[in-house]
C-alpha cells in the first residue's frame, strides 16, 4: 500500500460536496468598498476581478457583499438583495471565473460595527458599545436585536446566497469574524442576552447555525457553502480557541465545505497582527497555532489568513494539516504572487509601511493603504507599496464623507421610512 503523498500548494482540492478547488492558494476576503451607484459592482470591480482571476489563485473571494442596505461596514459596500440587478453581479462573476478558480461571495452583516455617519442603528444581540477610546463616537450606537431581527436577517443571507448562485458564483462565505454581526452573537463580551442566542456557547452559536442551515437549504448541493470565523477575538473574557473548536464541530454536519480561520476584531485588529489580551501574534500566518489544533478534530478542511506574503511561509502552513492558505494584503501588493509561485519565482510580497504610534489610527491608515492599492488595481494599474499611509488615509476619510453622502441619499430613494434590519 503506498502512502498518500502530502499536498503541495498546486494541488488540487475535493471539497465536502465534491467541488474540486484547482489549488490551495486563495485571495482571502479585503473590503473594497469600491461599489457604483446603487451599491453594485461596477467596471472597477470587474477589472480588479479580472486581475486576481489571472494571478493563479484556486479560490478567489470577494470582499463583504451586504445582505441588508440598512446594514453597511461602508458606504461603498456591495449589496445583494431580493430585487437587485443580477447584471452586473453576472459580469463580477465572470471576470472573477475567467482563470479558472472557484469564485465565492462573502455574504456579511455588520452588526454593531456600523460608522454613526451612516446614519443607521448598529444592530446587536445587546446593547454593547463598541470601544475604540476617543475614537468611539464615530460608531453608531448599537440596538439589541429582537427574534423577529433574528429571523428577518437569517433570511437575508439565504437569499443572498441563492441570488450569488444565480448570478453565476460557484460558492458564498458566510462572514461569521472580526466583530460583525454573527461573531457577536458568539462572543461573550457582545452577546449579554438571557434568552434562547445568549449565555451557553450552544445558545450563543445558534444564530451562525441557523444562517448557515438556511444558506445550505436555499442554494443547489454542488454550491460551496463556507463560513469565516474567528479562531479567537483576543480579548480577555472574549470568544476563544476552545470556542472556535467547538463552533467548527457544530458546523460539521451543516454542509459547510470549508472553515476559513482568521481572529479578531475593530476593537482589537488581530487580523493585522494587534492583540489587546496580552498575547503576541506570530510576525507571520498570524493564526496558524490555533488552526492546527483545530484541524486535528474538524470534519471541514479548515484555511487560514493573515500575514502570509511569502512561499516558505505558505508552504508551512499547508504543512501543518491546513487545507487551503488564504493571502489577502499580499495579493493587493503583487495580485500574480501564486503564478509567480507555480513558476519557480520564489518572490515575496511587499508590506505596507505604516509608523503611526496610536493603535487606531495604525489600522485605519492600513486598511487604508491597502484599498488605495485595490483602486489601482481596479484602475488597470500596478501597485505601488510605497504609498504613504498617512496621505492614504486622508484620502480615504474624504472618498468616504463623499461616498456616505452618496448612500444616504440613495437609501433614502431605496427605504423611505428606515426601519429593523
Amino acid at each position: 500500500m503506498h502512502a498518500t503523498p502530502s499536498p503541495t500548494l498546486f494541488s488540487p482540492l475535493t471539497l465536502p460536496n465534491g467541488q474540486i478547488v484547482p489549488n490551495r492558494l486563495a485571495k482571502a476576503a479585503m473590503e473594497e468598498n469600491m461599489a457604483g451607484p446603487g451599491q453594485v459592482p461596477d467596471e472597477r470591480l470587474f477589472q480588479l476581478y479580472q486581475t486576481w482571476a489571472q494571478g493563479g489563485m484556486g479560490l478567489i473571494l470577494t470582499g463583504n457583499v451586504m445582505v441588508d442596505p440598512r446594514a453597511m461596514t461602508g458606504p461603498g459596500g456591495v449589496v445583494l438583495q431580493q430585487g437587485s440587478d443580477l447584471t452586473p453581479f453576472k459580469r463580477w462573476a465572470q471576470a472573477a471565473r475567467s482563470g479558472g478558480a472557484q469564485v465565492w461571495m462573502q455574504i456579511n452583516h455588520p452588526g454593531r460595527q456600523v460608522m454613526a455617519a451612516m446614519g443607521q442603528p448598529g444592530w446587536a444581540p445587546s446593547e454593547v458599545a463598541l470601544d475604540l477610546g476617543k475614537h468611539s463616537h464615530l460608531i453608531a450606537k448599537p440596538q439589541a436585536m429582537t427574534e423577529a431581527d433574528i429571523a428577518h436577517t437569517t433570511a437575508r443571507f439565504a437569499d443572498t446566497a441563492r441570488l450569488a448562485c444565480e448570478a453565476g458564483f460557484t460558492g458564498v462565505q458566510v462572514h461569521a469574524a472580526h466583530g460583525y454581526l454573527l461573531s457577536q452573537f458568539l462572543s461573550p463580551l457582545t452577546n449579554r442576552r438571557t434568552d434562547r442566542w445568549g449565555g451557553t456557547l450552544e445558545n450563543r452559536a445558534r444564530f451562525l447555525l441557523a444562517v448557515v442551515q438556511a444558506v445550505r437549504a436555499a442554494v443547489p448541493a454542488d454550491f460551496c457553502v463556507a463560513v469565516k470565523l474567528n479562531s479567537a477575538d483576543f480579548q480577555r473574557g472574549g470568544f476563544d480557541e476552545k470556542d472556535a473548536q467547538l463552533v467548527v464541530h457544530m458546523l460539521g454536519g451543516l454542509g459547510v465545505d470549508l472553515v476559513e480561520l482568521s481572529g479578531g476584531s475593530y476593537e482589537a485588529p488581530a487580523m493585522q497582527g494587534e492583540s489587546r489580551d496580552g498575547r503576541s501574534l506570530a510576525r507571520e500566518a498570524y493564526f496558524l497555532t490555533f488552526a492546527q489544533e483545530i484541524a486535528q478534530t474538524a470534519r471541514i478542511p479548515l484555511m487560514t489568513t493573515g500575514g502570509i506574503g511569502r512561499l516558505e511561509v505558505a508552504q508551512t502552513v499547508l504543512g501543518h494539516g491546513v487545507a487551503m492558505v488564504g493571502m489577502a494584503t499580499a495579493l493587493a501588493m503583487n495580485p500574480a504572487l501564486p503564478l509567480a509561485w507555480r513558476e519557480g519565482r520564489a518572490l515575496d510580497a511587499p508590506r505596507p509601511v505604516n509608523k503611526l504610534k496610536n493603535k487606531v489610527l495604525a489600522a485605519l491608515a492600513t486598511m487604508a493603504l491597502i484599498k488605495r492599492q485595490l483602486h489601482r488595481l481596479g484602475a488597470g494599474q500596478q501597485p505601488h507599496p510605497g504609498q504613504s499611509a498617512v496621505l492614504s488615509l486622508l484620502l480615504d476619510q474624504l472618498r468616504t464623507k463623499r461616498l456616505t453622502r452618496r448612500y444616504r441619499r440613495w437609501l433614502l430613494a431605496l427605504v423611505p421610512s428606515h426601519g429593523a434590519p
